[in-house]
């Protein structure tokens, strides 16, 4: 369940008549995904360990569309689903209790969903995944691939050449977020840039060891940039993460270099400018989905045309508050989040004030009053916390 602060949009003032429906366009595998938290320890060989809380929410693309659509924005989903009960969870905590459009996603008869046990200790974690690739989508004659007309998901035929579960031509959108992977060009990027979407692309880690930019096609239609410190500096040959965001932004509009709990530091490659925020010290009890967290707040800031530094402020705030819970969906911030520990931070003793003027933008944003801290975001399907 969202708690997200109703009336809360953060592009209302820009809105137009003839903008797109959707805001942020994103496809990806959807994970059902089951927590385990408060080990003490990584799990050792041989032994059985437990843990003191769990939980299960939908995870993998399925963190960053929930993490957009409770910050207010217009959220479309193209993605596989499976036909079991994780399947129609996963469909049914999305669509009904995040309000996210799956009208370009499908079910696929006999086709299992992917599954992901997460286990987080000591502020890191481990996880375990296991699933097959989705087949591609077939709709029956004269049916949009994801409905029947009435909002029910439809079937595929389950056979045919395996394929990512995302539409030829996506919707019109003000933004697209993307993973970029060495050697692998998704011709979606292209046809959403084409139509106006602004692309934001974070990657993984580039397993052939060559760290060549020059083998990520799609970065070329990108306005935004989010890899980490250590794919930075692999990427650009570099020794400085500040240093390498410079020379990504020779590359991209946007250059965002995550520096974990550092913060992370931006530059924009079409003024010059570059902005550092440092990170929000919080006790951590899940990490999972953070990135992805970091990655929406920044885009709800880019897309309400926010000066770089309160987006990556903003953007680094709402990973901080997703890390306080468990699970990767679950753990997203909405606005109700935001604004109980804008409320509650202003009364703790020995603030520094510079620190707290970093923040200050969020007062036009918010309402005068808001729920007291600590908030729970949503309640777990199973399982509790100690």
């Amino acid at each position: 369940m969202s708690t997200e602060t109703p009336g809360i949009d953060p592009l209302q003032a820009l809105r137009a008549p003839r903008d797109p429906a959707c805001d942020v366009f994103l496809t990806g595998p959807v994970f059902l995904d089951i927590i385990f938290t408060g080990l003490d320890s990584a799990p050792v060989r041989g032994t059985e360990s437990w843990a003191r809380g769990m939980g299960s929410s939908p995870g993998g693309v399925a963190n960053m569309a929930t993490a957009l659509a409770r910050l207010g924005l217009r959220t479309s989903l193209a993605a596989a689903f499976g036909d079991d009960h994780y399947g129609e969870y996963c469909w049914d905590a999305l669509e009904q209790g995040e309000g996210i459009d799956l009208s370009m996603s499908h079910t696929v008869p006999g086709w299992h969903s992917p599954v992901t046990v997460s286990m987080a200790y000591e502020g890191e974690r481990t996880m375990v995944s296991h699933g097959h690739e989705a087949p591609a989508p077939t709709p029956a004659a004269g049916t949009p691939a994801g409905t029947t007309g009435t909002g029910t998901p439809t079937g595929t035929t389950g056979t045919g050449t395996p394929a990512p579960a995302f539409p030829h031509c996506p919707p019109r959108a003000r933004a697209a977020i993307a993973s970029l992977a060495p050697g692998r060009s998704e011709p979606w990027v292209a046809a959403a840039a084409r139509n106006g979407a602004l692309i934001f692309a974070d990657v993984g880690w580039d397993e052939t060891g060559r760290w060549d930019l020059d083998a990520l096609p799609d970065l070329a239609h990108c306005e935004a940039f989010l890899p980490n410190a250590e794919e930075a500096m692999r990427y650009t040959r570099t020794g400085c993460p500040r240093t390498a965001a410079h020379a990504l932004a020779e590359r991209v509009p946007l250059a965002v270099v995550t520096l974990g709990a550092e913060g992370a530091y931006a530059v924009d490659g079409r003024t010059g400018t570059a902005a550092e925020v440092p990170a929000i010290a919080v006790e951590a009890l899940d990490p999972t989905g953070a990135g992805d967290v970091f990655v929406a707040g920044f885009v709800t800031g880019t897309l309400a045309d926010w000066p770089l530094a309160d987006r990556l402020a903003f953007a680094g705030l709402t990973a901080a508050l997703s890390v306080q819970e468990f699970g990767g969906s679950l753990s997203a911030p909405g606005w109700a989040e935001v604004a109980a520990w804008w409320q509650l931070i202003r009364t703790v003793d020995d603030q520094d004030p510079a620190a707290l003027e970093r923040y200050a933008f969020l007062d036009d944003l918010l309402p005068t009053t808001a729920r007291a801290w600590p908030l729970r975001r949503a309640v777990p399907t199973i399982g509790f916390r100690q």
